[in-house]
C-alpha cells in the first residue's frame, strides 16, 4: 500500500477511534429517582424590568441540612444566550420588585437570629452596584412592595401594631441602658452609684414581663386557624404602610402607618399620578355568615381617611388599574348562586362613577386567571398573577385553564374577545410585561420541564427560553411526555386523562398500573411536571391521572356538575379511565393500586369502599367523615357549597351517605393512610385516623404513616426530606403489594416464630 494511503486509513481510524470514545464517554441516561428533588432548581415571580431588557426572579432550591429551601433573587438579561446571575445572597429573599426607573430592586428578606427566622424586612438594591441594605424594622416585618410611580415611595403590608412598636421601642431602650451601664462600669467614676441587688432585680423582672407573650388562645371565630399559617391573629390585622425610599444605607426610612382597624387590607394600587392609592378589604368580622364580598377603598398617600368606592358581590384577587387610571381589572367567580364549584372570569370596573363590575369573559367557558396543577410549583416565593393592562388600555393580559393546558391570552377590554399568545401542551404559570407592554415574560412548565423563564418580544412571537435552571440534572435522566386519551365515561360523557408509561416502555409486556386521583375537587392534572408520575412511572408503574367530571378547565357545568354528589359519578368517571386503559393491553389487571392526596385520598377511601378490584391503596391527608370534617377542618361550610345544610340538620342523611367510613365494611383492599400532623385542612382525626383503627379492628393490612410539622402542602412544598420519604412509602406499599417486596416495616412482627420464653402469658394477651 503507497505510504499516503497507509496515513490516511492511520488517520481514519484514529477518528473512527476518536469518535467511539466520546460516544463512550457519554454516560447513558438514567431514570429519575425521588432524591433528584434535592437538585431540583425552582423559579418563581418573574419581574420583567420597565425597559424590558432582563428578569429579576427568584431562585429556590433546597438547603444543606435538606429540611427546608433557600431563596435568593437572581437576574437574566433579555438577550440571546446571556447567563443568569444572582443578585442577593438569600437565603431567604423573595418578592423582587423593579423601580420605575429601572435603578433600584426593592425584595424582602427574612434574616435569622439565633437559629430563628425573623420577620422579613424590606431591602434595597442599587442595580449600578454595591450591597444591598435595610429600610424597614417592624416587629411583625413588611410584605407586598409596589412602588409609587415617581419612585420616591413604596406602600407595603404589615400587621404589626401600636403595641408591637411600643414593645419595640422599650426592649431598645433597655438595650441602649445596658450599653451605658456597661461602659460605665468599665469606666468607672467618683460619681457612679452601684444600683442595689433589689434594683437590679426589679429590672430584670421587668424586661422577663415584657418579653413574655401569651401562647394561650381564646378562641371567638368559627374560622381561627389556617393551613400553613396555624391560628390567626385577629389582634394583628394587616394594614398598609408607606416609606420614603432610601438611596443608601445611611439613609433611615421612617414607615408609616396608612390604614388602621381591625381588619385586613390587601391589593394595594397607585394611581398613575400618584395622588391616590387603592386596596381592597370586607368590614365584616364573620364572613362566613355571608356570601363573599369585596370592598374597594381608595386613600391618599399621604394620609387620613379611606374612601369607599364602592362593594363589588364577589371575592376577588388580583386588582390592576389600566394606564389612564380609569378602570380596574381582577379575577373573580360570582358568589350566587352558590355552588360547589364558580368558575373564575375576569372583570372591570369603571373607577370615575359609581358603576357595576363587568364581567369581561362571561361568554368565555374557560377558568380566566388559573392554571392545571403540578407538584413542583416553587415551594416558596412562588409569587402571583394581576391581570396587565396594554399601554393604550384596549388589552388585558391573563392566563387562562383549558382542557389541561395553561395559556396567556389577550382579552379585549370592552368585549372580552380573546386572542392566545401562546399555544401547546404546556402550563403558563406567571407572567410579566414590560411598561410598554410590548415585552413578555412567562414561566413556562411541561411534563418534562419544571419551570424555566421565557419570553415573547411581541404579540404572536413565539417564546424564546432564557434559562435553562435544570437542563444539567434533566440531561442525565430518561424522562419521558404522557400520553393523552379522551374517552367516554358510564353516561357518555368525554374525560380527559393521561397515562404515564414506563421509560423503555414494552407493549407486549404486563405492568401493574397505578391510578392518582387529584384532591380539590376542583383543580386539574395537565400538561405541567410531576415528578411523582414520572418517578413511579422510572419504577415500572403505568400511571393514569384521569380529569373526572369535578375537574376544572372544562367549563361551568363540568366544574359544578358533582355538588350535592360528592364522591359519586366521578368515581365512576375513575373506573372507567381504568377500565378504558386496561382494554389497550399491557396492564396487568391484578396489580392494580390507587392513590390520591386531600379529595384524592377521600375518593381513594371511596374507591376501596365500593370495589375489590385493587390490590393495594395509599389514601394522603384524605376525608373519611364528612360530619368530623364539618366541625374540625380550618375553613367553614357554612354555605351550601358541598351539601345542603349542617350535618345536625340534615334528615336526608347526606353525610353519612357520602363518608367513606360509612363503607368500611365493604373494604378489603390493604391501606396506607399518609398524614401530616399540622395538617388543618383534612385534620387527620377526621380521616385516616379513622380508616386506621376501623381497618385494625377488622385485621385488613393497613399502616399510617404521621410526618410530623407537615401541613396539608406535604406533597408540594414540605420538608424535601419529607417530600422524599412520603413519595418512598408510598412505592413501598405498592412494591409490597403489588411486586411482593418484602417491607417489614409495614408488618407488627417480624414473621420469625416466637420462641416459648418470649410468649406472654395466656391471660391478658
Amino acid at each position: 500500500m503507497p505510504s499516503h494511503l497507509l496515513r490516511l486509513s492511520f488517520f481514519a481510524l484514529l477518528g473512527l477511534t476518536s469518535l467511539f470514545s466520546a460516544q463512550a464517554a457519554t454516560p447513558p441516561k438514567r431514570n429519575i429517582t425521588e432524591k433528584d428533588l434535592f437538585d431540583f432548581v425552582w423559579l418563581g415571580d418573574p419581574q420583567i424590568s420597565p425597559d424590558g431588557s432582563r428578569v429579576a426572579y427568584v431562585r429556590v432550591t433546597v438547603n444543606e441540612k435538606k429540611d427546608g429551601y433557600d431563596t435568593a433573587v437572581w437576574v437574566v438579561p433579555i438577550g440571546p444566550d446571556e447567563p443568569a446571575r444572582q443578585l442577593t445572597n438569600g437565603p431567604h429573599d423573595s418578592t423582587p420588585r423593579w423601580s420605575p426607573d429601572g435603578k433600584w430592586l426593592v425584595f424582602t428578606r427574612a434574616s435569622e437570629k439565633e437559629g430563628k427566622k425573623e420577620p422579613p424586612q424590606l431591602y434595597l438594591l442599587a442595580m449600578s452596584g454595591g450591597d444591598a441594605f435595610i429600610f424597614t424594622d417592624l416587629p411583625k416585618g413588611a410584605g407586598n412592595p409596589n412602588w409609587s410611580p415617581d419612585g420616591k415611595s413604596i406602600v407595603f403590608t404589615s400587621s404589626s401594631n401600636p403595641d408591637d412598636l411600643a414593645k419595640q421601642r422599650r426592649k431598645e431602650e433597655r438595650e441602649e441602658e445596658l450599653k451605658k451601664a456597661l461602659m460605665a462600669e468599665n469606666s468607672p467614676s467618683p460619681s457612679t452609684k452601684e444600683k442595689s441587688p433589689n434594683e437590679k432585680k426589679t429590672k430584670a423582672e421587668q424586661a422577663a414581663e415584657e418579653k413574655h407573650e401569651s401562647d394561650v388562645h381564646v378562641i371567638t371565630h368559627a374560622v381561627y386557624r389556617g393551613d400553613e399559617e396555624g391560628y390567626l391573629d385577629f389582634k394583628r390585622p394587616q394594614h398598609l404602610w408607606i416609606v420614603d425610599v432610601p438611596h443608601s444605607a445611611d439613609e433611615k426610612g421612617e414607615p408609616r402607618q396608612l390604614t388602621n382597624g381591625r381588619f385586613d387590607e390587601g391589593n394595594a394600587a397607585w394611581s398613575p399620578d400618584g395622588a391616590q392609592i387603592y386596596f381592597t378589604s370586607w368590614h365584616v368580622d364573620e364572613p362566613y355568615y355571608q356570601l363573599p364580598k369585596t370592598e374597594l377603598y381608595v386613600i391618599s398617600p399621604k394620609g387620613g381617611p379611606a374612601k369607599l368606592l364602592t362593594t363589588i358581590p364577589m371575592q376577588t384577587r388580583g386588582l390592576s388599574l389600566s394606564r389612564d387610571g380609569k378602570r380596574a381589572a381582577f379575577i373573580a367567580a360570582v358568589s350566587e348562586p352558590v355552588n360547589s364549584y364558580t368558575q373564575p372570569d375576569l372583570w372591570t370596573i369603571d373607577l370615575t362613577s359609581d358603576s357595576k363590575p363587568v364581567n369581561l369573559t362571561t361568554g368565555f367557558d374557560c377558568d380566566a386567571g388559573d392554571s392545571v396543577f403540578g407538584d413542583n410549583a416553587a415551594p416558596r416565593a412562588i409569587g402571583r398573577n394581576e391581570p396587565i393592562w396594554s399601554a393604550d388600555g384596549k388589552t388585558i393580559l391573563e392566563i387562562y385553564a383549558k382542557e389541561g393546558r395553561t395559556q396567556l391570552a389577550a382579552f379585549d377590554a370592552q368585549n372580552g374577545s380573546e386572542t392566545d399568545l401562546t399555544d401547546g401542551d404546556h402550563a403558563v404559570t406567571r407572567f410579566s410585561a414590560s411598561a410598554d407592554g410590548q415585552r413578555i415574560v412567562l414561566l413556562i412548565s411541561t411534563p418534562t420541564r419544571i419551570n424555566d423563564l421565557f419570553f415573547v418580544a411581541q404579540p404572536g412571537a413565539k417564546p424564546q427560553q432564557l434559562t435553562h435552571s435544570n437542563d444539567k440534572l434533566f440531561g442525565q435522566l430518561n424522562l419521558t411526555e404522557p400520553e393523552e386519551i379522551w374517552y367516554q365515561s358510564f353516561d357518555g360523557k368525554r374525560v380527559q386523562t393521561w397515562v404515564q408509561k414506563p421509560p423503555n416502555f414494552d407493549p407486549t409486556k404486563k405492568y401493574p398500573l397505578i391510578l392518582d386521583i387529584h384532591g380539590g375537587p376542583h383543580v386539574a392534572y395537565g400538561y405541567i411536571f410531576e415528578h411523582e408520575f414520572q418517578w413511579m412511572a422510572a419504577k415500572g408503574y403505568v400511571v393514569l391521572y384521569p380529569n373526572p367530571r369535578g375537574s376544572t378547565s372544562y367549563g361551568q357545568s363540568f366544574g359544578n356538575i358533582i355538588q350535592y354528589k360528592y364522591p359519586g359519578d366521578d368515581f365512576k368517571d375513575l373506573m372507567a379511565a381504568v377500565d378504558e386503559v386496561v382494554r389497550r393491553g399491557a396492564i396487568d389487571d391484578k396489580k392494580l393500586g390507587v392513590t390520591g392526596g386531600s379529595g384524592g385520598g377521600l375518593l381513594t377511601d371511596w374507591v376501596v369502599g365500593h370495589t375489590d378490584r385493587f390490590a393495594a391503596a395509599v389514601a394522603q391527608r384524605d376525608i373519611a367523615d364528612w360530619a368530623n370534617w364539618w366541625y374540625t377542618a380550618d375553613f367553614t361550610l357554612f354555605q351550601p357549597n358541598w351539601f345542603k345544610t349542617p350535618p345536625f340538620k340534615d334528615e336526608e342523611g347526606d353525610y353519612k351517605l357520602r363518608s367513606p367510613i360509612s363503607y368500611i365494611n365493604n373494604v378489603k383492599t390493604p391501606l396506607m393512610l399518609v398524614l401530616g400532623e399540622e395538617d388543618t385542612r383534612t385534620p387527620p382525626d377526621a380521616g385516616g385516623e379513622q380508616m386506621f383503627r376501623a381497618l385494625k379492628f377488622r385485621k385488613i393490612p393497613t399502616v399510617m404513616v404521621r410526618f410530623p410539622r407537615e401541613t396539608h402542602e406535604l406533597s408540594r412544598s414540605g420538608e424535601p426530606w419529607h417530600r422524599v420519604e412520603r413519595l418512598q412509602h408510598i412505592l413501598g406499599w405498592f412494591d409490597h403489594w403489588l411486586k411482593g417486596a418484602s417491607k417489614p416495616e409495614y408488618e407488627v412482627a417480624p414473621n420469625e416464630e416466637v420462641s416459648a420464653k418470649e410468649k406472654p402469658p395466656a391471660e391478658g394477651r
